[in-house]
């Protein structure tokens, strides 16, 4: 078989070839509290768009 007849897998070359992470790894629960703050302030800006124009109506 050909190369040319072999199906292609695009963006294989795109992946960086290096292992080691610039950053060490954080632990589970570092990115767990991570992502509660992110939920948390995503959380905070909802509540704070759901109320505002209850507030403009009374």
């Amino acid at each position: 078989m050909s190369h040319e007849s072999a199906p292609e897998q695009p963006g294989r070359d795109d992946v960086p070839r290096d292992p080691a992470p610039a950053d060490p790894p954080k632990g589970v629960l570092q990115q767990m509290e991570d992502l509660m703050a992110a939920l948390n302030a995503d959380l905070s800006r909802l509540d704070a768009e759901l109320q505002s124009p209850a507030d403009r109506n009374p």
